[in-house]
C-alpha cells in the first residue's frame, strides 16, 4: 500500500513523462551504492584474513552480535530453563484446580453441617506472633 502511495505521489510531483527516467537513474545509485557496499565488505574480509571469511557485516549490529555471541552459549540452558518454567506452570493449574475443587467440597459438607446457614470461617489467631 506504501508503495502504491509513493508511485501516485511521483506522478503527482513529477509527472507521468519523467516517472521512467526517474525510476532508471534511482535504480542505477541503487546499483551503484550495492555495488560500493560489496566492495567494502569483499576488501574488509580481505584485510581481516583468512580467520574472518565468513564475517558479515550485518554481524556488526548491536542486536545480532549479542545473539551470535552472547546467546548461543546460554540457548541449550535458557531451552531447559523454559521447559521447567512449562512445567511449573502446568503443575500450579493442577494445584489451582484441585484446591478449588477442595474449597467447594468443604463449602458443601459446612453447609450440609450448618443446615444452609453461613458459617464464617476464622484464621487461628496467634498472639505470641504479633
Amino acid at each position: 500500500m506504501e508503495v502504491v502511495w509513493l508511485v501516485v505521489l511521483a506522478i503527482v510531483m513529477f509527472g507521468p513523462e519523467k516517472i521512467p527516467e526517474l525510476s532508471r537513474k534511482l535504480a542505477r545509485v541503487v546499483w551503484f551504492l550495492r555495488g560500493i557496499a560489496n566492495n567494502a565488505q569483499t576488501q574488509l574480509r580481505e584485510e581481516l584474513g583468512p580467520e574472518f571469511e565468513n564475517f558479515d557485516v550485518r554481524d556488526l549490529r548491536p542486536k545480532e552480535f549479542f545473539r551470535k555471541h552472547i546467546l548461543e552459549g546460554f540457548q541449550d540452558d535458557l531451552e531447559g530453563i523454559k521447559s521447567d518454567i512449562d512445567d511449573i506452570k502446568q503443575d500450579l493449574g493442577t494445584t489451582a484446580a484441585q484446591a478449588e475443587a477442595m474449597t467447594k467440597e468443604v463449602r458443601q459438607e459446612m453447609q450440609a453441617v450448618s443446615g444452609d446457614e453461613q458459617i464464617a470461617i476464622r484464621t487461628p489467631f496467634d498472639p505470641e506472633a504479633t
